[in-house]
């Protein structure tokens, strides 16, 4: 019974040291404030944005916040409508890894939707992007974000 009771204690004991566990500053925690840059083939910056992402529910829906183009374009002047999804995983300390999709639907001029699709791995998504809509804007390349 005196061994029941000490592996009982130190069953909890461990579990609270777990609890206790400071993972706020692991890699990986989708939900923050991260920074775009988009690319052409060539290399050429064709956009840059701020925005903050959190990830609502377990549906794979990601709620987009705060976005900002941080370079100008005739593309995107004013409205812009964002919308997110990503099927991530991850271990219990924080670390994710998965992938992002991102929508940026044009309010002004109308008509133009860029569409990111990446790799998330730890506080860094890459991928490629696509714009289509006016003849003037369309193109493609490849994308980094970073968290800040």
């Amino acid at each position: 019974m005196k061994t029941l009771g000490i592996t009982m204690l130190l069953g909890m004991g461990l579990a609270l040291v777990g609890c206790g566990t400071d993972s706020s500053n692991k890699s990986g925690n989708i939900n923050g404030n991260w920074t775009a840059t988009l690319s052409d083939g060539g290399g050429t910056q064709m956009f840059a944005f701020t925005t903050s992402l959190v990830a609502t529910g377990t549906a794979g829906t990601l709620t987009v916040n705060n976005f900002r183009f941080s370079t100008d374009s005739a593309c995107f002047v004013s409205g812009e409508t964002e919308t997110g999804s990503f099927a991530l995983s991850g271990d219990f300390t924080g670390n994710v890894s998965g992938q992002l999709g991102m929508s940026i639907l044009s309010g002004s001029p109308g008509g133009n939707n860029l569409i990111l699709s990446g790799k998330v791995s730890g506080n860094t998504i890459r991928g490629t992007w696509t714009l289509a809509g006016s003849p003037s804007c369309n193109g493609s390349g490849s994308f980094t974000m970073s968290k800040m």
